[in-house]
């Protein structure tokens, strides 16, 4: 197991006491345990610090001297403030020089850990205090409790039922499953018989703590866990803020959850439809515009949800359109599935709740080290009201909840604070290193924010996560499909997604340079092949938004009518038009609704649903209806309650 660094930063501009106290904690370092593995270096100014800050992930604290300042204490204030902002992780103390030093009112605005004086050289006590600071940092509340709770070895007369694994241990069928899974996962399924870890549900122990602290790692004022992904975070947020019938704007191509957070909140939806890139089959953020005018014209909407970043890697301005909203009093929800590692990087920043969401939700899972199915919700909201968000969060996660899931959170919440800097620094760096040698082939290209952007929001101050690579094959002649078989069969290489002419490739804390070095080879070996190009292949253009006729939920209660897509002649069913679809109807990819509940049928959209069918063999469209033995599309013929467009 690799050691652990944590390394001090001492910022001064007086040499002998740089000298004199490195020397002083040298001698500290020969008496003291040092479990954290703390070391000590210096800098002489604040553009060196700020350097090393920049290059050595394994600072977690600084200590900046007050002799830096002037008479208004503005140096270091200003160091410390760009600290703060470059790595919001970082422990920040102040060595002042005199007891009524007239700087510390001005530093407390700063958050600023701790104060020494340098005139004490207490150096064995500072040592104490910083390894007392990194100890509570790296802390984690709840794994630390479920270990303890293991090693106590209680004989379990509770649930689960395998008893700790007891039941599959010895078993000739099913012992090859203990031996895969392991014995301490399965020793730590445990049940909420067991009062030491607290409650999921009714949190006031060690998962109260865990959620704590990752409010604090990332800039929360409530962080909430979630095990059933950030599909029920959505879904809770929702029932949480919105009453049936009320306003919510929202991104077409937003996750399904959120349309499914429609259904069951009641809520009337204004559906904005996003940019689209046609040449790569890429849909982009809302173009701003839309978001205002949409603001403009529906006052009375209570919450705006965005995506950012999308599954390409494109991220919102995200300030100005939040400002804008909360201008109208409208509360923001931003989901950020795939951004949930941006707080601990400065290239990927500013996250959602710096640029003023009252809520994000992160798949803490996907880019971070979380198990499957582990999120977490983030509150800024200052009218939350944390009641009703218990009694909605508890409508929807299970009462027996797996333990190791929540574990994963509070490891993942440790690990992004104490090496996150660090380890997305070299994810980062391999990210670009990759970039260019695919780019070298001549055959495969990663696309450049330019590429990507569709044209209509290309003045919207879009940005890019330079974590997902999304490559061009066009040149290559090789299929989405096909590649992904390539990849997988002969280079045991399995990628994130694909469209008709791109893959997606999604680089994370856990993507090392070995790693990098069998895909550079496999592409470079498949580029070598010359293969033909194929011909340009476009999607179908996706219809525009009709139009809702009833409220989402009203539609997708009713029982309906199942409705053949095609007349007999293979056609574009007639019957169709006009009517109300009680489905949401997504072709995958784009994964973008053609159709959602109470949406308006139109000839546009039968037709480009028979079109997808029989051109692109390779797209799934979900929510189709096969009950009868054809694909049917489920209506409601009836005239809705509270039928009126919006």
């Amino acid at each position: 197991m690799t050691p652990i660094l944590s390394r001090i930063l001492l910022v001064s501009s007086d040499p002998a006491w740089r000298q004199q106290t490195l020397a002083g904690f040298s001698q500290v370092l020969m008496r003291y345990d040092n479990p954290f593995g703390l070391t000590f270096s210096s800098e002489a100014s604040a553009q060196q610090a700020l350097h090393a800050i920049e290059q050595d992930g394994d600072i977690q604290a600084v200590l900046v001297d007050d002799s830096l300042s002037s008479s208004q204490g503005k140096n270091a204030a200003t160091l410390l403030q760009t600290l703060a902002n470059y790595r919001p992780e970082l422990s920040l103390y102040v060595l002042l020089e005199q007891e009524d030093s007239p700087h510390v009112a001005h530093f407390a605005e700063l958050g600023i850990s701790g104060y020494f004086y340098r005139a004490e050289q207490d150096y064995a006590g500072w040592f104490r205090i910083l390894q007392a600071e990194i100890a509570d940092k790296a802390a984690t509340p709840f794994f630390d409790q479920l270990k303890r709770y293991v090693a106590l070895a209680k004989d379990a007369w509770h649930t689960p039922g395998h008893s700790g694994g007891d039941s599959l241990r010895s078993s000739p069928w099913v012992g090859d499953f203990f031996d895969f899974a392991g014995e301490q996962v399965l020793r730590a399924d445990l049940s909420v018989s067991v009062p030491m870890l607290d409650s999921l549900l009714h949190p006031e122990g060690v998962i109260a703590e865990a959620q704590a602290r990752a409010a604090r790692a990332f800039g929360a004022k409530q962080t909430y866990f979630a095990t059933n992904g950030t599909s029920t975070s959505n879904k809770v947020i929702f029932q949480t803020l919105l009453s049936p019938g009320d306003i919510l704007l929202l991104d077409r191509n937003c996750h399904k959850s959120v349309h499914h957070g429609v259904i069951l909140s009641g809520a009337m939806p204004v559906y904005l439809d996003s940019s689209v890139n046609r040449r790569y089959g890429v849909f982009g953020p809302v173009p701003k515009h839309r978001i205002l005018q949409a603001m403009t014209d529906y006052p009375q909407a209570k919450v705006l949800i965005l995506t950012s970043c999308t599954y390409d890697g494109l991220r919102y301005d995200l300030k100005p359109i939040i400002a804008a909203a909360h201008e109208k009093g409208i509360k923001v929800l931003v989901d950020e599935a795939w951004y949930g590692h941006a707080r601990f990087h400065p290239a990927l920043r500013p996250t959602a709740l710096e640029c003023g969401a009252d809520y994000a939700t992160q798949s803490t899972h996907k880019v971070l080290s979380a198990f499957s199915q582990a999120s977490m919700i983030h509150v800024n909201d200052p009218d939350f009201d944390p009641h009703v968000f218990r009694e909605n969060f508890n409508m929807h996660a299970s009462t027996s909840p797996q333990y190791s899931l929540i574990a994963s959170l509070d490891v993942a919440r440790k690990q992004a604070v104490m090496e996150g800097y660090k380890l997305l620094h070299r994810t980062l760096h391999l990210a670009a290193e990759l970039r260019e040698q695919i780019n070298a082939t001549g055959v495969f290209r990663v696309l450049s924010l330019e590429e990507l952007l569709p044209e209509e929001v290309s003045a919207d101050g879009i940005l890019l996560d330079p974590c997902k690579l999304t490559l061009d094959i066009s040149d290559s002649g090789f299929s989405a499909d096909e590649l992904q078989e390539v990849l997988f069969e002969r280079f045991n290489i399995q990628i994130e997604k694909s469209t008709f002419n791109t893959v997606t490739l999604l680089l994370t804390l856990g993507t090392t340079r070995s790693k990098v070095s069998r895909l550079h080879d496999a592409i470079v070996r498949l580029a070598k092949e010359k293969r033909l190009p194929r011909p340009p292949l476009r999607l179908p253009e996706i219809p525009h938004f009709s139009r809702l006729l009833c409220l989402p939920r009203d539609a997708f209660y009713q029982r309906g009518e199942r409705v053949p897509l095609c007349d007999e002649n293979g056609a574009p069913n007639p019957a169709l038009v006009g009517q109300i679809a009680c489905d949401q109807i997504v072709p995958y990819p784009p994964g973008i609704p053609v159709l959602v509940p109470g949406q308006e049928i139109t000839a546009d959209i039968i037709a480009y649903l028979i079109r997808l069918k029989k051109a692109q063999k390779h797209i799934e469209v979900h929510g189709l209806d096969q009950t009868i033995g054809e694909e049917c599309l489920r209506i409601l013929r009836q005239k809705a309650p509270n039928q009126a467009a919006i």
